[in-house]
């Protein structure tokens, strides 16, 4: 029964890996955004960790703070009231300054514990982000060298020779042909209307001339 449950658990974690990998193929670029995000997701717990860290570390130095104040307050009563002879008073000052030192020095390794463990977690921290960057930045990157790759290959599809050879009319061909009708009609029109105005202002002189002979 193992060994069925083993295969059946192989079967699909190679499915799951040949799904990964076709969708990979066919957009890295998605796939890669997705893993970002991911670590996104994985930096942003290690940032909340170590605010949480910090709240707890100011935590346990109030504590120890508390506690060595009071310990001291307890141990200058202990010795006024064993000056006083104040036996029962004594005893009780003495007894609290043993408890409220027990506790400093509880909170104090609490408090060394915590530090360390901050100073670990900041270092991660600070390597996470680090190499976050450095994720985007090589991101960046390929994003700038598959969109080079998509723009020559694109250049390509439209001036490679044996593509247009080809087809029946390509695209830049037509736009050329559509010019070189447009500067035709535009250069004749021009000719024209340029030869009917001096045809008219030749007629226009000529007649002139024959008004002022009369």
């Amino acid at each position: 029964m193992s060994n069925l449950f083993t295969r059946l658990k192989n079967t699909i974690v190679a499915d799951l890996n040949e799904a990964l990998e076709k969708k990979e193929n066919k957009n890295p670029i998605a796939m890669l955004n997705q893993y970002l995000r991911e670590c996104e997701v994985e930096t942003e717990k290690v940032r909340k960790l170590v605010e949480r860290q910090y709240t707890l570390r100011d935590g346990f130095t109030r504590e120890l703070k508390q506690a060595q104040e009071l310990a001291e307050k307890r141990k200058y009563q202990a010795e006024v009231a064993q000056h006083a002879g104040e036996t029962e008073l004594y005893t009780f000052a003495s007894a609290e300054q043993l408890q409220y030192e027990e506790r400093a020095a509880r909170l104090s390794e609490s408090l060394r514990y915590t530090e360390n463990q901050l100073q670990e977690l900041e270092q991660k921290y600070e390597e996470m982000k680090h190499k976050l960057k450095d994720m985007h930045i090589r991101r960046m990157e390929l994003m700038g060298r598959e969109n080079l790759s998509r723009a020559h290959y694109q250049m390509n599809k439209v001036l490679d020779s044996d593509n247009l050879s080809n087809q029946s009319v390509s695209r830049f061909q037509e736009i050329e042909s559509y010019l070189d009708r447009m500067e035709e009609k535009v250069n004749t029109s021009y000719y024209r209307n340029t030869i009917d105005a001096r045809i008219d202002k030749l007629e226009k002189e000529m007649k002139k001339e024959e008004a002022t002979t009369l």
